[in-house]
């Protein structure tokens, strides 16, 4: 069951849920103030959104390398191809939509951010905090490492350890480099003083070096699915488990006032990692579920996910915020014009570049 076939249905629940979180924590910025607590529940909910799609990317992604590893697929030219392959998914999106908005700032005549080059490389928010330019970047920049790097290190560890067995080297790599970005994020616990939430969100959160190990929580659970059947036969048990971590981690912040600025140590080294883990607990139960009369649905919204995510935001929310005032019409402008944009990047850069892969770099 963990080497799940093209398409899943609950995995396309899981894009989907992910994408309409994210997307409904924006419109808070469009409409018209209401009650504070609600708004920053949902934003909340937003930022647990992209905390979901980087989960499903290491489980994703980490069943892709398991898979190769165990078939024997373990030389150099193998990882290549392995990277190859998630280069022409990500990166022709990702720039066709970092051109537009370079083309939509210079049109409005505003100044473009000091060293935009950095954006190539997605080294803008490398060590330090994202530009206020194209600002969803910030979680693409974490992927695009967090591919470069673990696997790098499972195939240097089998380089040099050859006599033991390939999924061991996937598992202890990874809990290694879990282990080494701790150590990153307790420096940054000791050195840095926060003061507030967004502070620590812009600093920590939105930084490379520190949410890496939100994509290596996946690769963990797409081991313990492969290897124990615990996992996938006690899938409700994990799910009621992982809302169970949610909820609760959520309410004690809530009943005592945890914040960056008061509790910087629980913030900065358990506080994603635990959102991480309940996110993965869910995926034995959302893998095994079965279609239902909302399948079109869900998986037209899980396709285009990504051209979603790319487009909301900086392209066509903040350019309706820059020329009208907060309202409900607006927020149903937005929802209109991404679904519309991101159809037309989805259908004229996805789907051909996903096409071109398969001829030139198939599985």
């Amino acid at each position: 069951m963990w080497n799940i076939p093209n398409r899943n249905f609950g995995l396309d629940v899981i894009r989907a849920t992910a994408i309409t979180l994210v997307v409904i924590s924006h419109c808070t910025y469009i409409l018209p103030e209401f009650n504070s607590t609600l708004t920053n529940a949902i934003r909340l909910l937003g930022a647990t959104g992209v905390d979901i799609f980087f989960v499903l990317s290491g489980y994703l992604i980490g069943g892709i390398l398991l898979r190769k590893l165990e078939t024997n697929k373990t030389n150099f030219k193998d990882l290549f191809h392995f990277w190859k392959r998630r280069w022409f998914r990500t990166l022709p999106n990702y720039f066709a939509v970092l051109f537009l908005n370079i083309t939509l700032v210079l049109f409005l005549g505003d100044n473009l951010v000091d060293d935009v080059w950095l954006y190539i490389p997605f080294l803008q928010n490398f060590y330090h905090p994202h530009p206020d330019f194209f600002t969803e970047a910030w979680s693409l920049s974490i992927e695009e490492y967090a591919y470069l790097i673990l696997p790098l290190a499972m195939y240097l560890g089998l380089s040099f350890f050859k006599k033991i067995k390939s999924s061991i080297i996937f598992i202890q790599t990874t809990i290694l480099i879990i282990l080494v970005l701790f150590v990153f994020k307790l420096k940054f616990y000791l050195e840095i003083t926060i003061t507030d939430y967004s502070h620590w969100s812009a600093t920590f959160r939105k930084v490379v070096i520190y949410r890496l190990d939100a994509i290596y929580y996946g690769f963990i659970m797409v081991f313990l699915m492969s290897k124990y059947t615990f996992f996938r036969g006690n899938s409700r048990l994990f799910l009621w488990s992982g809302f169970l971590l949610f909820i609760v981690l959520h309410l004690l912040i809530l009943v005592f006032d945890i914040s960056p600025d008061n509790f910087l140590g629980f913030f900065s080294l358990f506080y994603l990692p635990l959102v991480s883990i309940s996110i993965a607990l869910v995926f034995p139960f959302f893998i095994s579920l079965k279609k239902n009369r909302l399948i079109g649905l869900i998986t037209y919204v899980s396709k285009r996910s990504y051209s979603i995510y790319l487009v909301n935001y900086s392209l066509i929310l903040l350019s309706l915020k820059r020329f009208f005032q907060p309202s409900f019409f607006i927020v149903i402008v937005f929802l209109i014009l991404t679904l519309i944009i991101s159809e037309i990047l989805y259908r004229t850069i996805e789907i051909p570049f996903l096409r071109l892969r398969k001829r030139l770099v198939p599985r």
